[in-house]
């Protein structure tokens, strides 16, 4: 059930949601935390479809601001979708006309979960500084994502140099199937790691990030190279024994190339938004892997004279 409210207030909401409670016999109380979307209308309905994908696994309060015509009288329209019409958690949606939308935290603030933890993401382009900025001051966590910018290495290196303990990109969470996958490769012996390379279509930021990875752990260089995509397509380790070689050319599944071994074939597929942002979800406290990653992408890219 869905219930509309036009031309609303946040306390008619707040008695809305009230009322939903009440009658399924519980709602927000079952909520592990409260999921906040800041959007428009061109990203809002593949991004509240990826929040309830992951509210599967994270029953959540998913807030969706939507920012509207900036010029219009000031007003809010709201979408109150009850737990169950789309998934484990009730679903609030917001379109902001006007200032509102200049001023979403004073909406947000009283539609929050009590005692719950707030995540806000946005689908977009981000703010430069997310932790500054009015709703993601709410959060304890806060995921943008770089690849969504018109410059998306610019944007992420500007973002890095304004973190703050919470903020994580999903450009460093699609990496996790290649980081794993490379971990446990080089968990068996594979000789000494003296170089290596990392290939993706142009402008995608995951490639210089995983490459970073790879230097900061190896402390080795690594070389970055461009292919046709889709995303990543190759990693090859330089090794005293040989080549170490994974490439995916399908977005798919993998083949992993050894020295002296025969080829593997290894599931890795491209992850969608809906998986990216479950597992960050799984996590609330600051990431140290990505953060010490992303401080080495700076020097790293100013040493090879990027």
């Amino acid at each position: 059930m869905t219930l509309y409210l036009p031309r609303t207030t946040t306390s008619e909401i707040t008695e809305a949601l009230m009322a939903e409670r009440l009658s399924v016999g519980g709602g927000a109380m079952n909520m592990v935390l409260t999921l906040v979307i800041v959007t428009d209308e061109g990203d809002h309905y593949d991004a509240v479809r990826a929040a309830t994908e992951a509210g599967r696994e994270h029953p959540s309060r998913v807030v969706a601001l939507i920012r509207r015509d900036p010029k219009a009288e000031p007003t809010i329209d709201a979408e109150i979708r009850r737990p169950g019409t789309s998934g484990p958690g009730e679903a609030v949606l917001l379109r902001l006309y006007g200032p509102l939308g200049e001023h979403p935290d004073s909406v947000l603030t009283p539609l929050l979960v009590p005692d719950a933890p707030v995540v806000v993401w946005w689908p977009g382009q981000g703010p430069l500084d997310p932790a500054s900025d009015p709703v993601g001051r709410l959060a304890q966590r806060r995921i943008t994502d770089s690849l969504r910018a018109p410059d998306p290495l610019s944007d992420l290196l500007d973002r890095v140099a304004h973190y703050r303990p919470g903020d994580t990109d999903l450009t460093w969470t699609r990496l996790t199937p290649w980081r794993s996958l490379l971990a446990s490769v080089m968990d068996q012996p594979c000789g000494w790691v003296t170089g290596a390379k990392v290939t993706a279509e142009p402008d995608y930021p995951s490639a210089e990030l995983l490459a970073a990875w790879l230097s900061e752990r190896l402390e080795i260089s690594v070389e970055r190279g461009v292919s046709d995509g889709p995303g990543l397509t190759e990693v090859s380790l330089t090794t005293d024994q040989g080549d170490i070689v994974i490439s995916r050319r399908d977005g798919r599944v993998a083949t992993l190339t050894r020295f002296s071994q025969p080829d593997q074939r290894v599931a890795l597929a491209r992850r969608g938004a809906a998986t990216a942002l479950a597992e960050e979800l799984r996590r609330l406290d600051p990431d140290e892997t990505y953060v010490s990653a992303a401080r080495h992408l700076g020097p790293m890219l100013a040493g090879s004279g990027a």
